[in-house]
């Protein structure tokens, strides 16, 4: 895929492939690509070049609402909750509308999805005024709610403390081994290392690496771009 906005030229003709339940991690300084990838990928924004199949299926054109309801969800790097609404009824909205629920299946599944991302004591307090983990932990469980085949972490751990983000990271997983496919853009290297297979690295809308998390990170150019490390 490509993206340019103007002049710049964000996306710069980026391939990859994922398999069925495979976790990606993917790396880059801050104005690389990565949230604009993520973006063409849930039709938040159209690509102005390539292509975009999920399980053997085009989704070039096909609206994000739809999107969801094909199985793509995802977090954002700033959690965006429905502020002035419960924390259970933010669940509901995405349980009914991305995943298509009926109700009492959406109460039952909402329900279950409060205690398994410790949320359960919150059900009933507006989102915005939750904590910073508490809305990291609440955009999960909303992206969970629609019933996603692959998921998409915008920086889930960002701005937590070490023990918080191990929280989350233990939680992901658990995610994973459901079978949900991830895909997870993180600047919390040992976060997303203790969940993903393989890492992609972008550099100015490039991708520069990709592999084995071990290869990746001992690689020259990701040292010197990503980590600030001269060989």
């Amino acid at each position: 895929m490509s993206k340019s906005f103007g002049a710049l030229r964000v996306v710069d003709d980026v391939s990859f492939d994922l398999a069925d339940g495979e976790a990606l991690g993917i790396l880059g300084p801050n104005g690389a690509g990565k949230t604009t990838l993520f973006n063409l990928i849930s039709g938040d924004t159209a690509h102005d070049a390539g292509s975009i199949t999920l399980a053997g299926g085009r989704l070039d054109g096909v609206p994000a609402f739809r999107r969801a309801g094909l199985g793509i969800g995802r977090t954002y790097q700033i959690p965006r909750p429905y502020a002035k609404m419960t924390t259970f009824e933010n669940l509901l909205v995405a349980s009914r509308f991305a995943a298509g629920r009926s109700e009492h299946e959406a109460f039952s599944t909402c329900a279950q999805l409060l205690e398994e991302c410790g949320l359960d004591g919150r059900a009933n307090r507006a989102a915005g005024s939750l904590t910073l983990l508490d809305r990291k932990r609440l955009e999960l469980a909303r992206a969970l709610a629609g019933e996603p085949k692959l998921l998409l972490l915008d920086e889930i751990a960002g701005g937590l403390t070490d023990a918080e983000s191990e929280q989350l990271v233990a939680l992901v997983r658990r995610v994973r081994e459901r079978g949900v496919t991830i895909i997870w853009i993180e600047h919390v290297l040992h976060a997303v290392m203790a969940v993903a297979e393989r890492l992609m690295v972008l550099s100015f809308g490039q991708k520069i690496a990709e592999g084995r998390p071990d290869q990746v990170i001992n690689d020259p150019e990701v040292r010197r771009v990503y980590l600030g490390i001269d060989a």
